[in-house]
């Protein structure tokens, strides 16, 4: 069998740490030096030829930067003989770029899909894409996995009784839907309308969430104009307690802003990508993925089925 070899980029070695721990492996460094004229070089500085080498950068910002990164850590393990070379993105930045909405624009996630393939990606595994027909995209098998169990088992633990779960929009309600049934919950959905990358509108609850606690499920939560937006519909339904639940909290802009003024009784998400402690609100829970993504690794390597780790799919 061969050896497995772990690397990791700039974007998150706090969770390249974990996972190794986790397999009980080391994490083999990587040196990344800018030239003068801010060009990136990327050095291995450990053997992997003929080795299982897996590459962990998930894309978050700066994007460029970590797209860079692994593409030139990708072309990096190609050149030094590895066996295979599996590209480990918990988050996928340009999954939102999935479709031609407006005239003359591309389809960044099919780009960077080809660009990963082209720079040696033998093989992608991925967390909770944002549009799933991204899985498409790629010409290389991709293990498309979710945190909807590590999210839910950190809910078994609460009283969810009178408990609804809410999707912020038709496109997540698949989604929220696993989410509800695997806590045995009913489920809605926002009807909603984007007018602009953080500027959205509801203008309906589909479901019955009159006098309930609720579980929102969202798969990110950039901005939180859509949490904001979501919040204020609901008051109209007299809601009591309402808790956030996501799998890559990215909080940008005036996201933490937007989510202190709602009075969320918890806000949960995963370490898909590093989240500042400054964003890290007093009523914050972060589960980690790591074992979830080490687990899978483990399976890859060893041949084993990976499909099981997925909620409702055994």
């Amino acid at each position: 069998m061969r050896e497995i070899g772990i690397f990791s980029g700039s974007a998150h070695p706090k969770l390249a740490d974990e996972i190794c721990a986790t397999l009980g492996l080391p994490l083999h460094p990587t040196n990344i030096d800018r030239f003068s004229n801010d060009c990136l070089q990327v050095q291995l500085q450990s053997n992997c030829r003929e080795q299982d080498v897996f590459i962990i950068q998930p894309l978050c910002p700066p994007v460029q930067e970590h797209v860079m990164e692994l593409l030139l850590m990708l072309d990096a393990a190609r050149g030094a003989s590895a066996a295979r070379i599996t590209a480990v993105i918990p988050h996928y930045a340009y999954a939102r770029s999935d479709k031609k909405d407006m005239p003359r624009i591309s389809i960044g996630g099919r780009l960077v899909a080809d660009l990963l393939n082209t720079a040696g990606a033998d093989r992608v595994l991925t967390m909770q894409l944002h549009a799933p027909q991204v899985h498409g995209f790629f010409s290389v098998p991709v293990d498309h996995l979710n945190a909807l169990n590590v999210l839910a088992d950190h809910f078994r633990i609460h009283d969810l009784s009178n408990t609804i779960v809410v999707s912020p929009d038709l496109g997540n309600a698949k989604n929220a839907t696993q989410f509800a049934r695997t806590l045995n919950l009913p489920v809605a959905a926002g009807s909603k309308q984007r007018l602009a990358d953080d500027t959205v509108v509801i203008d309906a609850i589909v479901g019955d969430v009159h006098d309930k606690n609720v579980i929102i499920l969202d798969d990110e939560i950039a901005t939180g104009g859509s949490i904001l937006e979501l919040m204020r519909k609901l008051k109209e339904y007299n809601v009591q307690q309402v808790s956030l639940a996501c799998t890559h909290g990215l909080f940008t802009g005036k996201a933490i802003e937007r989510l202190e003024s709602c009075e969320l009784e918890e806000i949960v998400t995963t370490n898909t990508v590093p989240i500042a402690p400054e964003k890290r609100l007093p009523n914050m829970t972060v589960l980690s993925i790591a074992p979830l993504l080490a687990e899978t690794i483990h399976r890859i390597h060893e041949g084993e089925s990976v499909s099981s780790l997925f909620v409702n799919s055994f």
